[in-house]
């Protein structure tokens, strides 16, 4: 059985979270500067054996895709291209952030460290992942 591995795209900044190998534990991985997506995942996938990609699917309250798909799809298409042998599923990913800014809350992270968008992203990964693995 292999990984599998969220991403949480963004802009900017993409946070990554990956199971173990039975697929039982969400982690958060790392984030990755978007511009260094592709090689980060390549490089990955070719050390740990990946089976799919969970990537997040931005959606307004009214069901419709958010402004931001537009960067995503070309994102999908090159990693298609890229890594072929990896399946990619979509996944609703609202109200990720918010979760994960309360989860920092509730952990009792300091202001200061509740501020460190890259570590929002990567828990919104693991959380795009754990709802996945809850209801799948």
């Amino acid at each position: 059985m292999g990984r599998i591995l969220a991403i949480d795209f963004g802009k900017v900044r993409t946070g990554l979270a990956v199971t173990d190998e039975l697929q039982i534990i969400a982690s958060g991985l790392t984030t990755v500067e978007t511009k260094n997506l592709i090689p980060f995942l390549k490089d990955y996938t070719e050390k740990e054996d990946v089976e799919l990609f969970l990537v997040g699917e931005p959606k307004q309250m009214n069901n419709e895709v958010s402004e931001s798909e537009a960067l995503i799809v070309p994102f999908l298409k090159k990693l298609e291209t890229v890594i072929p042998d990896i399946p990619v599923k979509r996944v609703d990913e609202r109200f990720t952030s918010k979760m994960a800014f309360q989860t920092m809350i509730d952990s009792g992270l300091s202001k200061k460290k509740r501020q460190n968008k890259s570590l929002v992203d990567e828990i919104s990964a693991t959380l795009i992942l754990q709802s996945y693995l809850h209801y799948n």
